[in-house]
Order: C-alpha cells, then sequence, then structure tokens
C-alpha cells in the first residue's frame, strides 16, 4: 500500500508539472499568433519579439542570481565546459525559437502544432545518438504513431505556405538537440545547474547569436516604423509567460525527462488546434480526417503514459 501511494504521489506530481508546462506554452504560442498575425495585432517582427522574451528572461536571471541572490552562480563552470555545452545549447535555441516565431507569419496555430508532432522521434533519436536512452522498437513505433497520426490530421492544410512549414520544419530540427543537452546539463554533466542558474547563462547565449540576422533583417525597417509604439502591457505579459514557461521546461526536463515533455506536448498541441477552429476560426480540412489523425495520436500518448506507469 505504501509502495502504491508513492507510484500515486509521483504520477501526481509529474502530471502537475506536464499542466504547468501545457498552460504556460499555450499562453506563449497564443501571445505570439496575437502579436505577429498581420490580422490581430499586426507586428511582423519575430527576432525582435524573440529578443525582447530572452532579455527579459536574461535579465530577470541575472536580477535572481546576482542581485536577489535568490541562488548562487556555479563557481566551478569552466570555459570548456561553457563552450562545450552551453554556448551550442543557446544557438540552437535561438534559432528554434527565430524560426518557430517566424511561422506564425506563414502558418495556421493548428497547422503549425501538426508539425511540431515531429518533435518527439527527433527527440528521442537524438536522446539514442547521445547515449541519454536505450533504443526500444517498441518505444519508436509508438513515437512515429503519434507522428503518423498527426501528419494525418494535417493532410490537406487549407492555408499551406511552403516557406512557413520549411520555418517550422527547421524550428523542430534545432530544438530536438538542446532539449536533450539540457538533459545532461541537469543531470549528468558534472556541474550542478538549478533552474535559475540555466536560465542565467543560456538565454545570453541566445540573446548573442539572435543580434546579427536583427541587425540585418530588422533593424532598418524597425528603424522606418516611425509610428510604432511600445506597448508594455502586451511585451510585458507575453515576456512574463516567456520566463515562466522557461522555468517549467526545465523543472519538466529535470524532473522527468525531453521525451515525456515532448509526449506531453502532443496533448497541448491538441488542445491548441481545437482552440485555434473554435475561438480563432483557422480553416482546416474536413473534420473527420482531423479526427481521425488525433485518434491516433491519442492512443499513442496514452500507451506512452502506460508504459511509463
Amino acid at each position: 500500500m505504501a509502495l502504491s501511494m508513492e507510484v500515486v504521489k509521483k504520477v501526481a506530481i509529474s502530471y502537475a508539472y506536464v499542466a504547468i508546462w501545457i498552460s504556460l506554452s499555450s499562453a506563449v504560442i497564443v501571445f505570439n499568433k496575437y502579436i505577429l498575425d498581420a490580422k490581430l495585432y499586426a507586428w511582423p517582427f519575430p527576432i525582435s519579439l524573440t529578443m525582447i522574451h530572452v532579455a527579459f528572461c536574461s535579465s530577470f536571471a541575472y536580477l535572481l542570481v546576482q542581485v536577489f541572490q535568490v541562488v548562487k552562480p556555479v563557481t566551478t563552470m569552466t570555459g570548456q565546459f561553457y563552450l562545450k555545452n552551453v554556448v551550442p545549447t543557446g544557438a540552437l535555441y535561438a534559432l528554434s525559437l527565430w524560426f518557430s516565431n517566424s511561422a506564425y507569419i506563414y502558418l495556421s496555430v493548428s497547422f503549425i502544432q501538426m508539425l511540431k508532432a515531429l518533435k518527439p522521434v527527433a527527440v528521442y533519436s537524438i536522446g539514442i545518438s547521445l547515449k541519454k536512452g536505450t533504443f526500444r522498437s517498441n518505444t519508436m513505433a509508438n513515437m512515429i504513431s503519434i507522428t503518423l497520426g498527426i501528419a494525418i490530421a494535417a493532410y490537406g492544410e487549407a492555408k499551406f505556405d511552403a516557406f512557413g512549414a520549411f520555418l517550422q520544419l527547421g524550428a523542430v530540427a534545432f530544438e530536438a538537440t538542446p532539449l536533450v543537452l539540457i538533459q545532461i546539463l541537469l543531470t549528468s554533466a558534472g556541474i550542478t545547474l538549478n533552474l535559475i542558474t540555466s536560465l542565467y547563462y543560456v538565454e545570453p547565449c541566445c540573446f548573442v547569436f539572435l543580434t546579427l540576422p536583427w541587425a540585418v533583417m530588422e533593424m532598418p525597417r524597425l528603424i522606418r516604423t516611425s509610428t510604432f509604439h511600445f506597448d508594455f502591457l502586451v511585451f510585458g505579459m507575453t515576456s512574463l509567460c516567456a520566463f515562466a514557461l522557461n522555468l517549467a521546461v526545465f523543472l519538466l526536463v529535470g524532473k522527468t525527462s525531453a521525451l515525456t515533455m515532448k509526449v506531453a506536448g502532443v496533448v497541448k498541441d491538441w488542445l491548441l488546434t481545437a482552440f485555434s477552429w473554435s475561438v480563432i476560426k483557422d480553416t482546416v480540412t474536413p473534420v473527420p480526417v482531423n479526427l481521425f489523425g488525433y485518434a491516433i495520436a491519442f492512443l499513442g500518448v496514452a500507451y506512452y503514459n502506460h508504459a511509463k506507469l
């Protein structure tokens, strides 16, 4: 009985982490779509929006570490470790955030979420290649079934844009590797990083890597946009959500695994797609096709959770 209660407690805590991450991730996605979409807030500067988020997260982490001293910086952080682990993570995250935010200009929320279903297979495969997991044919078959289900749901997208699809697929590719690297940083790299210090070291790298494309692609347009007024409420709320989401990502990956987060992401994608259909009124393919695809994906998620238990 004691063992059963302990298992129930661990499962409840894990699902609480998942629920927090889904809520914050959904809020950030809805905010980004609202700001970048030409029919809504109409501010088509995805790199600038990403840099606002990253700057806010970096500043907040700096205050918590250096000013308020909520946590202490890692005194054993060496230059070699930083260059080998933190810099690549920051660079790949910068590319992932840039491409992912840019996709909202061209694609519907529902189709973006369907494309993100490719991430579980990518994370699992990269985890195997980096020796962070053991290959199991049934797990890979499970990942493929989830991807296949959402691919069926994505068939015949009414508002397909090739460039937007390229951006989102690129974001998937760039995001998969740093997710596994974060797990390495948090669990087995020899240096203990908590939630705040992870942001403290990774986010500045993201900002630095984004400055060059921003200076070339968006800064000249922003200078010409003399009518722009910085809305502190909108950008402040979305930045706060982004900071909380970063904490939730590190918490979820640190307590479970990158693969668990990606499988939970399928559930989030389902909820966001439903939101996109019902609230944003995205044009979709015939409902039976979408429902059939999502039924396959849901069964894949349910099987994965059963296997974990």
